[in-house]
């Protein structure tokens, strides 16, 4: 059933990117190289409760940590029309319960409960994102950011006692902040 989602997926991003350039992904194999960089993480992270995604963009990796994950829930926070719309779209076309597209900034998003686990990939700095959500999290939110080799110059402006882990693979560095 997720590798039907997640071929799905692949095919309404490739038709919309062609006419609304979602993404720098414009072939299926860049596609799928996206949704490999989302999905690993699932190897070394806790099945969380509730993901807050901070800037999905074309749905990376918000909309794919859903589909992996359906008994979460899912809030897809992106400010920008035509990539939250789309994110509507596959949302009504995958029927995804587990998924609330948000039209916000995340500083204007308030939420009744704190987030399990706050994701991020291709936005701003550790620091910044750490500040941007400290209204949507408490002490046993996880964070999962999704990093260049930025990630080590970043770590240095942030609190020193924090618990994280910085998971490499290929050119990619996956800090995974424990509360």
């Amino acid at each position: 059933m997720k590798n039907e989602k997640l071929k799905k997926f692949t095919s309404l991003l490739l038709e919309w990117n062609r006419i609304h350039n979602l993404t720098g992904a414009k072939t299926e194999r860049e596609v799928e190289a996206n949704i490999e960089d989302s999905l690993y993480p699932c190897e070394f992270i806790d099945t969380p409760n509730s993901i807050l995604d901070v800037g999905t963009g074309a749905g990376f990796p918000g909309m794919i940590l859903a589909i992996a994950y359906p008994e979460t829930k899912v809030v897809l926070c992106e400010p920008r029309n035509k990539r939250a719309s789309f994110l509507k779209f596959v949302t009504i076309e995958l029927e995804l319960d587990n998924v609330t597209v948000v039209k916000k900034r995340v500083e204007e998003y308030y939420s009744e409960q704190p987030f399990e686990l706050i994701t991020s990939r291709a936005v701003t700095n550790t620091k910044m994102l750490l500040s941007l959500t400290k209204h949507l999290q408490d002490d046993a939110t996880r964070f999962l950011f999704y990093k260049g080799e930025q990630v080590f110059n970043e770590l240095e402006a942030v609190d020193s006692s924090l618990n994280y882990d910085i998971i490499e693979k290929n050119q990619r560095n996956y800090l995974y902040i424990k509360g």
